[in-house]
């Protein structure tokens, strides 16, 4: 589900593991489906450069922003 209706800081079902990977495939990650330390730092980034709340975790307004660096293509 994309973007997730929830804060996700771990994933705890497969909806939000596959919301993980969305992102993980957004930001160039290895897509694990797990909030590891690159896929939060990442967040991070993508939360400063878009002035949001640096938090590390997947958001709607983070989820939003990472919806502006992917091209069309990759958009769901």
């Amino acid at each position: 589900m994309w973007p997730p209706n929830r804060v996700i800081i771990a994933p705890a079902n497969a909806s939000e593991r596959e919301a993980v990977r969305t992102a993980q495939r957004a930001l160039r990650l290895a897509e694990t489906g797990e909030m590891d330390e690159s896929t939060k730092a990442a967040l991070r980034g993508v939360q400063q450069l878009f002035k949001l709340p640096v938090s590390g975790v997947l958001d709607r307004p983070t989820c939003e922003a990472l919806d502006r660096l992917r091209p069309p293509s990759l958009r769901e």
